[in-house]
């Protein structure tokens, strides 16, 4: 699907602007709520929350990162024994993999510290844009993006916001209509707005505060 033409850009910026406003007042301090100490902790949970929620991500990591307190815990890390320790966030087997092995990486080619560059974050194994704009953003300060989990992902086609499907497209379509001083933020309050009103689940929208902007076009 090829790009929003400038008339539909302008008036989605337009719309969002005005959601914005509302997300502001709804959430005015919504943050990740993934319980971290340092980078790499935040990358391991995020890495974790793939196909599960934030909630049994924490519930996992309480004891986890008790166990593994340093970088060359998780390099020198049993496989089996990760796997198990990680198992109830589902996925487990990929996601043993990919942590253990982004640990090595990083110890040695970025000298035990987690890279904190879009480009160096990109390189590491199970690391796509979100949980690169995750990382980014709440461990170094540093938006280059919009990260786009699942609920982004299904409120930007609620709110028209964009037409695509692919989470690159959509934080495409997201950066062209959003301004930049908004992108971190805009994330999380979705994310809330998500949670506490317009859920996954069927239903009618009547509770939702931004049902006035679901059915425009």
């Amino acid at each position: 699907m090829k790009s929003p033409d400038k008339k539909t850009i302008l008036f989605r910026k337009g719309r969002a602007l005005l959601i914005i406003r509302k997300l502001k007042k709804l959430f005015p301090k919504a943050h990740i709520v993934l319980h971290y100490s340092n980078p790499f902790e935040l990358l391991v949970a995020v890495i974790l929350s793939a196909q599960t929620t934030d909630r049994q991500v924490n519930k996992v990591t309480v004891n986890l990162f008790e166990k593994y307190k340093t970088l060359d815990d998780y390099v020198n890390a049993d496989v089996k024994e990760f796997e198990k320790d990680i198992h109830s966030t589902g996925f487990y087997h990929n996601k043993a993999k990919h942590i253990l092995e982004a640990a090595k990486i990083i110890k040695e080619k970025f000298h035990g510290k987690v890279p904190d560059t879009m480009e160096g974050l990109l390189s590491l194994p199970g690391v796509a844009r979100k949980t690169a704009n995750v990382v980014l953003g709440n461990a170094y300060g540093k938006v280059e993006g919009i990260a786009v989990d699942t609920h982004v992902r299904r409120l930007s086609k609620v709110l028209r916001f964009t037409d695509e499907t692919d989470p690159v497209k959509i934080e495409r379509d997201l950066m062209a209509i959003l301004p930049k001083k908004e992108w971190f933020d805009f994330t999380y309050r979705i994310i809330e707005y998500g949670r506490n009103y317009c859920i996954a689940k069927a239903h009618d929208h009547v509770n939702c505060p931004l049902s006035q902007f679901h059915t425009q076009v």
